[in-house]
């Protein structure tokens, strides 16, 4: 599958499987095989300052997180479920705008760790960023630990 491709199938997946994702308005706004960009518009992540909701702003952030390793999976050929173990986020700036979280695969030797933890044990773990940004600078960095797991499919 090329980038648009997986873009499209992980937003189908997306509003399928998690209902919150309708209800926030997300929407995968590119994929470039190693970064994936999530987009929200902030009418449907309000709170009652006029800024975006901090609670859709870590939603979307591990949400971002959660996508690309579902994606790379895919890429991979490899059937797993991949869930957040851990995080923390850092709440900077106010986000007046679109939301837009971006999440890229940390390195290569770190992503290779992952793939080949998961090809051998049937699981995989690996920390990933986000980054929301507001202008040129981070209005919310966001750090997560997720684990894959193999399924049979």
């Amino acid at each position: 599958m090329d980038s648009q491709s997986l873009a499209e199938y992980l937003e189908s997946s997306l509003l399928s499987k998690i209902p919150l994702v309708k209800a926030m308005g997300i929407r995968v706004a590119g994929y470039d095989g190693s970064t994936l960009v999530l987009r929200a518009p902030l009418w449907l992540n309000v709170n009652d300052k006029g800024t975006a909701f901090g609670g859709s702003l870590y939603s979307l952030a591990v949400l971002a997180g959660w996508g690309l390793l579902s994606i790379k999976l895919r890429e991979e050929k490899l059937a797993g479920d991949v869930v957040i173990h851990e995080s923390s986020v850092n709440y900077r700036l106010p986000v007046t705008g679109e939301l837009e979280a971006k999440c890229s695969i940390p390195g290569e030797a770190e992503y290779s760790r992952f793939v080949d933890g998961f090809r051998a044990a049937g699981k995989g773990r690996i920390a990933l960023e986000v980054r929301i940004m507001k202008d040129s600078r981070a209005a919310v960095k966001f750090a997560g630990n997720y684990v894959a797991y193999a399924t049979e499919k």
